[in-house]
C-alpha cells in the first residue's frame, strides 16, 4: 500500500516544485525546510511567516507527518527511554532515546516489523508489516529532538538500529540519512549516524558508494549485526546467512573500508553456550584478520520467544580472552534499557497483537 505523502517526505527540490506548482514564491519552500529541521516545529501553525491560507492548504494536502506518541516506557536510572509511535496510517513503530554522558542518541526504525526472523529478535518474531518512507524515518529521529531542545540539550547521535532491516529498505533509508545530515536543516555530522545491517551485501556495496558533502564518500559507520563467525551457527542465528554467507559479507566490508576509509562495527549479542565459546571468539578474529573493524560486545536483551540467556562473567572473560590474544579491537558494552525491554520490537509486541504469519525472508 502506498503511503500518502507528507512534508516530511519531500527533499528540498520537491517542497520548491510543490510550493512554486501552488503559485507561491520559491522562497518559500526554504522557510518550510527551515521551520522542519532547524525550528523543529510539529505544528503548521507554529509557521508564523507563511500565509493563513498556505498553512491551510499544506494541512489539507500536505501535512508534516508528526508521529503519535502512544505509549512509552523508561528505565529506572532515566538514562533510557523508549516511545511507541502511531503513523498516520495507524501502524505503530518503536524508537529508543538513550543519554550518555557526553551525548544523547536516538535508536530509530526503518520498516514496521522485519523480514529477516533473528531468532532473538523481539521484531523479527512478530513478521513484517510494511516499508517506512524515509520522512517517517526522519520523524522518529526530529521527535526526541524537540525533547531534548525542551531541555536545552541536543540529539548528538542517529542509530538505525531500531525495528527493521535498513538496507531492505535503502532509498528511504538515505533519503532519511540526508535529510538528517543536510547543512542547511538538521545539519547532523555524517559521522554520528550509524546504520545496523544484517549482512545486505548488495546493500553495503551500494553504501560503500554514496558521496557525502563535497563529493568524498558517506562518512557514516556501517555496524554489521554478526553474532557468529562460522556460517553453520549464522544460518541458525541469522536466517540471511543462508543468502549472503560469511564469505560474501566480508568480501563487501573489505571493499566498503576500501571505498570509505571507514572502519566497520561488529555487533555482537553475547548468548549463553550459543556464540560466546573461545572457538566463537578464534574463528572471529581470523575473520577480521587485516580488516579495520571493531567489535561490540553486548549481552543479549531476553525476549519472550527466544529461550537463550546472555553469558555469564565467566564466558565474556574467556571469550575476551582470544580476542586479546589476536589484538582484535573491541568493547564491552552495557545493554541499555535492559529493564524496560528496550530491544527492538519488545513494546510493539506488549502494546498490540501483530499479524505473525506475514513472510520471512530465509
Amino acid at each position: 500500500m502506498n503511503q500518502a505523502k507528507q512534508l516530511y517526505d519531500l527533499d528540498l527540490p520537491a517542497l520548491q516544485s510543490l510550493i512554486e506548482s501552488w503559485g507561491e514564491p520559491a522562497y518559500r519552500a526554504r522557510q518550510i525546510w527551515e521551520w522542519l529541521y532547524v525550528h523543529l516545529v510539529d505544528s503548521l501553525d507554529q509557521m508564523t511567516n507563511l500565509s493563513k491560507s498556505l498553512r491551510k492548504r499544506l494541512d489539507a494536502d500536505m501535512p508534516i507527518g508528526v508521529p503519535e506518541a502512544i505509549d512509552r516506557v523508561q528505565s529506572e536510572d532515566g538514562e533510557t527511554r523508549k516511545d511507541l509511535l502511531r503513523l498516520a496510517d495507524g501502524e505503530t513503530i518503536e524508537a529508543v532515546l538513550m543519554h550518555y554522558e557526553h551525548r544523547h542518541t536516538a535508536c530509530i526504525s526503518t520498516q514496521v516489523g522485519c523480514l529477516i526472523g533473528c531468532a532473538f529478535c523481539a521484531t523479527g518474531q512478530m513478521g513484517f508489516r510494511r516499508e517506512l518512507t524515509g520522512g517517517e524515518i526522519v520523524a522518529q529521529a526530529l521527535h526526541f529532538a524537540r525533547i531534548l531542545r525542551a531541555r536545552q540539550q541536543r540529539l548528538s547521535n542517529v542509530v538505525l538500529m531500531g525495528m527493521g532491516e535498513p538496507l531492505l529498505n535503502y532509498d528511504a533509508t538515505l533519503a532519511a540519512i540526508r535529510r538528517l545530515i543536510d547543512p542547511q536543516g538538521f545539519n547532523l555530522g555524517q559521522r554520528h549516524i550509524t546504520l545496523s545491517t544484517v549482512g545486505i551485501v548488495p546493500g553495503i556495496e551500494l553504501l560503500a558508494g554514496e558521496e557525502g558533502h563535497h563529493g568524498g564518500p558517506l562518512q557514516i559507520t556501517l555496524a554489521v549485526s554478526l553474532h557468529a563467525a562460522t556460517d553453520q551457527l549464522r544460518d541458525q542465528l541469522i536466517p540471511i546467512n543462508r543468502r549472503y554467507n560469511l564469505d560474501r559479507l566480508f568480501e563487501a566490508c573489505h571493499y566498503y573500508v576500501q571505498r570509505t576509509g571507514r572502519r566497520v562495527s561488529f555487533e555482537w549479542a553475547l548468548i549463553e553456550g550459543v556464540n560466546d565459546t573461545p572457538q566463537q571468539a578464534q574463528a572471529l578474529a581470523a575473520r577480521l584478520a587485516g580488516l579495520l573493524s571493531h567489535v561490540n560486545l553486548i549481552p543479549l536483551n531476553p525476549t519472550s520467544n527466544y529461550a537463550g540467556k546472555p553469558s555469564s562473567r565467566a564466558a565474556l572473560d574467556a571469550f575476551t580472552k582470544e580476542l586479546d590474544r589476536r589484538l582484535i579491537s573491541y568493547t564491552v558494552r552495557l545493554h541499555r534499557g535492559i529493564d524496560i525491554q528496550a530491544g527492538c520490537g519488545q513494546l510493539r509486541q506488549r502494546s498490540q497483537s501483530t499479524d505473525n504469519a506475514a513472510n520471512r525472508i530465509n
